[in-house]
């Protein structure tokens, strides 16, 4: 439903489902709309880089989603499928590529924290696709004569535990930023880093030889990395379909109305609480 006012013999529209303020020289958005579109709060910027440029928030998504997608799968063995060689492009070029791009424009645009997601994830997938390249010999320094790739040696293993431990305290870092912004985010978050301790767990198991509890714990990763691809896809269309500009009011779980508003300059805010 749309509304006129005017404001110092200024005429402006005001669409109230949309959040869009448009007037005779640009548009602009509610905080609101600018965390479901941007997945940030939106605060002051010197520049009009949100305006001048495109979203790139939704392309960083897409990589995500399918990488995480495909990789989910295959660690639940859908289908009988077994190893990521066959699909090793989704740790170099679908996911780093798009979130890369993503990262680089959302550093443009002064978007911090999707900025930090954005290399975040393509770091990830980067480091663990190397794993899944036999030709580099990884296994090589642990290999026996029972084992000659050394890929199931208690020491290569229990190095990825370690690894994988380290990142579920850095996602679950991210996750108490992401309680500022919307509870599909957050959820992400919470989901991927409990998975990245599962998965770490799995590889404990390996190193210690219980193979079986390792295939149950890596079926419950994969299950749990499902549901965040599943919750990404959902965030991703919500986002394409604003930009797009159809209407659509899918519910995100907003959580910014929990926090004081961010479109201020930090200058007020700090006087504002001096105040109280």
């Amino acid at each position: 439903m749309a509304a006129t006012t005017t404001n110092n013999g200024v005429s402006a529209a005001h669409d109230e489902e949309k959040g869009l303020y448009r007037t005779q020289t640009g548009v602009t958005m509610s905080p609101e709309l600018f965390e479901k579109l941007y997945l940030t709060p939106k605060v002051p910027h010197v520049g009009d880089y949100n305006r001048r440029f495109a979203n790139p928030t939704a392309l960083g998504f897409v990589g995500f989603v399918i990488s995480t997608f495909t990789f989910s799968m295959v660690l639940m063995g859908w289908g009988g499928a077994a190893g990521f060689t066959p699909v090793v492009g989704i740790f170099f070029f679908v996911g780093p590529v798009l979130l890369l791009f993503a990262m680089v424009f959302e550093w443009v645009m002064g978007n911090f924290f999707p900025m930090m997601v954005m290399g975040l994830f393509a770091v990830f997938w980067l480091s663990f696709g190397m794993l899944q390249l036999p030709t580099l010999g990884l296994g090589l320094p642990y290999a026996t004569a029972s084992d000659p790739t050394g890929f199931t040696s208690p020491e290569y293993n229990a190095v990825i535990a370690l690894y994988l431990l380290v990142w579920g305290f850095a996602l679950f870092t991210f996750f108490i930023f992401t309680c500022k912004i919307n509870a599909v985010f957050a959820s992400i978050f919470l989901l991927v880093s409990t998975a990245s301790w599962v998965l770490s767990g799995a590889y404990w198991k390996v190193s210690s030889g219980d193979f079986d509890a390792a295939g149950k714990l890596q079926k419950g990763g994969g299950a749990l990395l499902f549901v965040v691809a599943l919750l990404g896809w959902y965030m991703c269309f919500i986002i394409m379909a604003g930009e797009m500009r159809i209407t659509l009011n899918l519910p995100v779980g907003d959580l910014s109305r929990f926090w004081p508003r961010t479109d201020v300059e930090l200058a007020a805010q700090e006087q504002a609480a001096k105040k109280d």
